[in-house]
């Protein structure tokens, strides 16, 4: 469970506020009561959740490169934050084989960035590092979930990045913020992996839930690469959780928490494209339809699945929407966007909704 409470007051610098997850948890984090600084570039889309959900009124909105060193640490160290949650990066599979130089500069460096900064800012005492399900060697075992100590890896430079970004952040615990002298220096720091995340609001390209939207948005039939293609989904609002839980749990500056947590669906929810596909025009309904695409594109992993019972056992977290739950509250949002109703209200009543699921 979420305790309100432990938020009130709370300074939590916030990298990578202006895209789909980072809306989503910049609004989650204000109605937990925190005080929310976020760093981040304009919004990577346009539309975007950012803009529809209107963020900015309620974050204090700094807009920078967190490859920029300067600036970052500046915006950081003046704003003596508690908590720093680093969310930004170049996110996407497709468009890191297009641009290799800028995905390891922003996911590898950024995150140096980052940490560097945090070394700066006395005032820290609980980092979450967001990278994400691809970091792992992926063998393409069918049934098998990766675990926290399974090996880093990346075929693609997206997430090669991310493992990358992975070894960085442990590199840096153990350099600088070593969990044996956690009273000494007062910072816990722990990564997240979670992926496929779904929900209202995300407009990214080459990104099946988006693709499918655009495409029942304008009328037109959309391409599938891959139906059979397995993959961990779920509602945004759940890894973020997650991460809530595990910075909470990083403020008791309790050791074992300063490690890296998984954060995925029930092996139930491990679905392929074509059955995501196939949900989503049934939910749309007005003619919605879909083909396949001939061309399956550049390499991507078949088959994927995360084990979070590290998170279960250890921080109480599990997840509480099924996957046709979550494609239900993304079609309501997509919808209510559609028709112009007030999103910020929209989002945080889904928000709402989701904080009944965990209180039971």
């Amino acid at each position: 469970m979420v305790a309100s409470g432990n938020w009130r007051g709370r300074r939590v610098f916030l990298t990578g506020h202006t895209g789909f997850k980072g809306s989503w948890l910049a609004l989650w984090l204000t109605q937990l009561g925190a005080t929310v600084r976020g760093y981040a570039l304009d919004p990577p889309t346009t539309p975007s959740i950012f803009e529809a959900a209107s963020v900015a009124k309620l974050v204090d909105d700094v807009r920078g490169d967190i490859r920029d060193a300067a600036r970052l640490t500046s915006a950081m160290t003046e704003f003596r934050p508690d908590v720093v949650i680093h969310m930004a990066a170049q996110p996407l599979v497709r468009a890191s084989y297009d641009d290799p130089i800028t995905t390891y500069e922003t996911n590898v460096i950024g995150t140096a960035r980052v940490l560097e900064a945090v070394r700066k800012t006395p005032t820290v005492r609980a980092v979450v590092s967001v990278t994400t399900d691809k970091c792992y060697e992926n063998r393409e075992l069918p049934n098998y979930s990766y675990r926290e100590t399974d090996p880093l890896g990346g075929f693609d430079p997206y997430s090669s990045s991310k493992a990358c970004a992975e070894l960085v952040s442990a590199a840096y615990r153990q350099s600088y913020f070593p969990v044996a002298k956690l009273k000494e220096h007062g910072v816990a720091l722990a990564t997240a992996r979670a992926g496929n995340v779904i929900g209202g609001g995300d407009w990214s390209t080459d990104r099946l839930i988006p693709d499918l939207v655009r495409g029942f948005l304008a009328g037109e039939a959309v391409r599938i690469r891959r139906p059979d293609a397995i993959r961990p989904w779920q509602h945004v609002l759940e890894p973020l959780h997650g991460y809530i839980l595990l910075a909470e749990h990083l403020l008791t500056h309790d050791a074992r928490f300063a490690t890296a947590f998984n954060f995925g669906p029930t092996e139930d929810d491990a679905r392929p494209v074509q059955w995501i596909a196939e949900r989503m025009t049934a939910f749309w309904g007005d003619g919605a339809r879909w083909i396949l695409d001939a061309d399956p594109g550049v390499h991507e992993a078949g088959y994927l699945m995360l084990d979070a019972s590290r998170a279960r056992a250890e921080l109480g977290w599990a997840p509480h929407l099924n996957l046709e739950s979550a494609l239900e509250w993304l079609v309501a949002w997509y919808r209510a966007w559609a028709a112009k109703q007030p999103m910020q209200q929209f989002t945080l009543q889904q928000i709402a909704a989701y904080e009944k699921l965990i209180a039971g």
